[in-house]
């Protein structure tokens, strides 16, 4: 018999149920009423995805959310600052979500769900900026999709490494080199821009003499 633990196994997914709503759908009978459920899931370790589903009731609505989530979760790119690789934007419909990297010790700017979308996937420190709409299920798919569209220099190294299988010596370089310039083209996306001062030279103010009078000329 298999010895039963009395300690609960903790869970390597965290779930976080981000909206629940009543939606009916008009048929030639009437109005059919049902649930639908938005979840989110998420290791807080690079793992994430959403899940939406409709039921007939609440429960049933959770669970197939939950399961969809878990079907179709990716990995997104962390840094050492537990922030992200560098700033993009993405529009998903009528939403618009702009993520920048911030330093050590800055914390989530965050709200709405991409707060949450944000703390599930593991990012600690990053600076965001939500435009156009106030939809919680818009602006967790328009995060989600942002997260997605991140690539890392291993990434480009993996792709192009696979293409050749038989390595000779030219080949090795033409791989060496075709890596360097996407690791080159990383770089300069996460490297921090600075802006330069603007110094505006101050006149000296001129003092407000009095006005001569001219003497009347002589006939």
């Amino acid at each position: 018999m298999r010895p039963w633990n009395k300690d609960k196994v903790k869970k390597e997914f965290d779930e976080v149920l981000l909206e629940v709503r009543r939606v009916t759908r008009v048929t030639t009978g009437g109005r059919k009423m049902s649930f639908r459920a938005t979840i989110l899931v998420g290791n807080k370790k690079g793992k994430i995805w959403i899940g939406v589903s409709k039921g007939p009731d609440v429960q049933a609505a959770v669970s197939k959310a939950s399961r969809e989530a878990y079907k179709n979760m990716f990995i997104v790119p962390i840094t050492g600052n537990q922030t992200v690789p560098y700033p993009t934007t993405t529009k998903y419909k009528a939403c618009m979500i702009k993520l920048l990297p911030a330093t050590a010790g800055t914390g989530l700017k965050a709200g709405s769900s991409v707060r949450a979308v944000l703390e599930l996937a593991g990012f600690e420190n990053v600076l965001s900026k939500i435009m156009w709409s106030n939809n919680k299920l818009n602006n967790a798919m328009a995060t989600i999709r942002a997260l997605s569209s991140y690539k890392h220099a291993d990434h480009f190294n993996k792709r192009i490494v696979t293409k050749v299988k038989h390595e000779t010596s030219d080949e090795k370089a033409e791989v060496q080199q075709e890596v360097s310039s996407a690791v080159k083209e990383i770089q300069a996306k996460q490297a921090v821009w600075i802006v330069p001062e603007v110094v505006i030279e101050k006149k000296p103010l001129q003092e407000n003499k009095p006005a001569v009078k001219k003497a009347p000329a002589k006939k």
